[in-house]
Formats: structure tokens, sequence, C-alpha cells
């Protein structure tokens, strides 16, 4: 998962799932960096949403929790609107991923059992509704440990009434693109926990070639596949609300007002891709270098919508990078509404 601000959209089913009767819940995860921001994001929308997950936890190289943020004062604002609150763990220090500190704990019994029992300890002694575990870069020698400690983990948590959500990388058949994708078990971890993030964006990375975030026709291969192997109301779509300025294979971020504010600059018009349904634009620097942007915006993001519903799925979540597009939250009003109710 990019460190940058997100924001969960779900929306869960009711009367068994019938997809004529949704719910809006509305899930904020809010990175450690930008807490202050993203709860003023969550503020701005209070009304939309009804859940929070601050990214406040990390792991430091023994394996024990450690907290990513000194600012009290945005969890105090963020409890102070009344919703849930279930905060990201990642195994992120001092902003780099260490697969090797959490495979360390996966195959040692004894560590094992001690961070579980940490994580409990925090989610029950903060009061908090449950939890949200971001394992990343792992490998497939690590799919069956990792398998066994979310499933533990899940007991644990929800004998003490708490829920578990993790984050999964997207892939369109088990083996996947690589060992990342091998090493998570989406039928076995979808059986265990309460919701299951599915990270759909980055099909295009940052030392990738240039192209679009989340195309829309391999988003559906990623739905289809996950609804055969994951109950369809745990599946929550990632719907990214960001972009890459690339040259060459190198690319920086790029939020949305980023993204069409060096389209003003450079005097280009943004193109809409028919294909990938994403927006994208080209221009050349002062220095002669030639730029490839790609990003999302409110109607790339509403194409997305639309699929998780068709699919039936939980919800979304819009995966943000600072500043979205204004028009997310009324395409969300949209596209989350029951056809009925219009």
């Amino acid at each position: 998962m990019l460190l940058v601000c997100e924001l969960l959209v779900l929306t869960l089913l009711r009367d068994g799932g019938a997809r004529a009767a949704v719910q809006p819940l509305t899930i904020a995860s809010l990175p450690y960096w930008n807490l202050a921001g993203g709860t003023s994001t969550v503020e701005a929308h209070e009304s939309q949403v009804t859940e929070a997950s601050p990214w406040l936890y990390g792991l430091d190289a023994q394996g024990r929790l450690v907290s990513q943020s000194r600012r009290a004062d945005d969890l105090a604002r963020l409890r102070a609107t009344g919703m849930a609150i279930t905060p990201t763990i990642a195994n992120v220090t001092e902003g780099r991923w260490h697969p090797q500190i959490v495979q360390t704990i996966l195959h040692d019994p004894a560590a094992t059992a001690r961070h579980i029992s940490d994580i409990v300890g925090l989610v029950v002694q903060g009061d908090f509704s449950g939890v949200d575990i971001d394992y990343e870069e792992l490998r497939s020698t690590d799919r069956a440990a990792f398998t066994a400690f979310i499933t533990r983990l899940a007991d644990a948590l929800h004998s003490n009434g708490k829920r578990l959500s993790v984050d999964v990388f997207a892939k369109t058949t088990d083996e996947g693109y690589d060992e990342r994708n091998r090493a998570q078990d989406y039928a076995a971890l979808g059986r265990a926990v309460d919701q299951v993030r599915l990270m759909a964006y980055d099909y295009h990375w940052q030392t990738s070639a240039p192209g679009p975030i989340a195309p829309e026709g391999w988003v559906r291969d990623v739905l289809t596949y996950a609804t055969s192997q994951i109950p369809r109301s745990k599946i929550v779509l990632g719907v990214p609300m960001y972009g890459y300025d690339w040259v060459g294979h190198n690319a920086v971020p790029v939020t949305w007002v980023q993204a069409y504010g060096r389209s003003r600059e450079f005097g280009v018009p943004v193109e809409w891709d028919g294909f990938s349904e994403s927006p994208h634009f080209s221009y050349t620097d002062a220095a002669g270098a030639r730029h490839e942007v790609w990003f999302e915006n409110a109607y790339s993001a509403s194409i997305k919508f639309t699929q998780a519903r068709l699919f039936g799925i939980g919800g979304v979540y819009l995966w943000l990078f600072g500043t979205e597009d204004d028009l997310v939250w009324s395409k969300l009003d949209t596209y989350w509404t029951p056809a009925e109710a219009r």
C-alpha cells in the first residue's frame, strides 16, 4: 500500500447481501505523517464517513509495536466524531518496508504468540473497534505461516468482540505476478477475517513504463478472481485517487490537484483513454524532458464504483494522495444509492 493518505469507502450490504439495499459505510485510513490533514478531511465529510483507520503503528527491529504518530490530538479529534476507529499496523520502519521483521515473527512460534498478544492488547486497551493488518513484501515460503498468523489473530480478536481486516495485493490467479502475490492465500484469509482490502491499483508503478494506475479491464479481472475465492460481502475494492508523473521509467507520485495543475502550467489538455478509462496527458518541461502523466479522477473512480456494485461486493475504498477530486463525494452518493431511491 502506498504511503499516502487514503480514504476507505466501504458499502456494506444488508438483508443477506441483497444488492438493492445498500447502506454506505465510509472508512477513512490516514497515514501517520499526514494525520492532521486526513483528520480534517474526515471532519469535513463527517456525514459520509463512519469509520476511521489511522495508520498509527509500525514494527521495530525486534517486531514490537511502535507508534508512528505523536499527534494524540488528531486521534482525539477522530474519537470526538463518534465513529468507529480501526488503526492500521504496517511493517514499516522509518518509512521503509521491512518484510524480514514479519518473517521472523511468522516462523518463530513464541514470537507469533507474543505478537498476537501485543495486537489484541493494543486494540482492547485502546478501545478500538478492531485493527487493519498491512504486512507487505512477504514471500511464497511465508504463505502458510502468514495464513496461520492471521487466522489465530482473527480468533483472538473475535473472542474480544473486535474485528480484523487484512490488505492484499491485487491478482487474477492464485500465482499472481510475483512472490508477494503467492504469499497471500485469498481463500484462507477470506475465511478468517472480517474484511479483505483489495489493493487494486499500481498496475503501472513508479519504476515501470508509463500507463494507467488501475485500468478498468484489469480491475474487472481482479474482481472476477477475488469473488471466486472470498465471500463477496467481505471484499473491499481499493480505488486510487492519485497518479504518477513519469520521465522514462522513473515517476513521482502526484495528487489530482497537482496533475491538473501541471496540465494548466504547461498548456496541455487532459485526454481520456477509453480503453483503460483513465485520464492522462504529456508535456515537455523547461529542461526539455518529456513527461507522461496518468492519474485518477472522480470519473475514472465512478467506473470502478459501478464495477463494485455490479459484482455485489462489500464496498470500495478510496486510496487518496492528499487532495481528491471534489466530485468524488457526489459520485459516491450517486453510485452507492439504491437505484429505486434515485
